[in-house]
């Protein structure tokens, strides 16, 4: 089950990685647009995540729920707004930089909101 949990945890990273890759070639003057980077990107990292939680709930090791449901709901409002803006040809320089701080603060719930530290 351990290996398992760690493939997932890489495709789930690999999938951020996609998509924050997508978003920010895209930096600087120019339109915007949903490419296909961050269209998979954020399937991937979705269920790959959701997949992730499935494991972690098998295991012993206790799941932070409030934690899990954070960043379920960040994914899920990415998820919908890349989806639904995947056909035009140019977004908003606004919703570009709210998917770019979206993704951003879902990684950052990710690393720093962690269980009980032991050092």
């Amino acid at each position: 089950m351990e290996t398992l949990r760690l493939i997932l945890l890489i495709v789930h990273i690999l999938g951020f990685a996609a998509l924050i890759g997508g978003l920010l070639v895209q930096a600087g003057p120019g339109e915007k647009k949903i490419n296909s980077a961050m269209r998979d990107g954020v399937g991937t990292a979705f269920v790959a995540g959701l997949a992730l939680v499935g494991v972690l709930e098998s295991g012993d090791d206790p799941v932070n729920h409030a934690k899990i449901g954070v960043k379920l709901l960040i994914g899920l409002v990415l998820l919908v707004l890349i989806m639904a803006n995947s056909r035009k040809t140019s977004i908003p320089k606004g919703l570009w930089a709210g998917l770019l701080g979206l993704t951003i603060l879902n990684v950052c719930i990710a690393v720093l909101w962690s269980p009980v530290h032991t050092f």
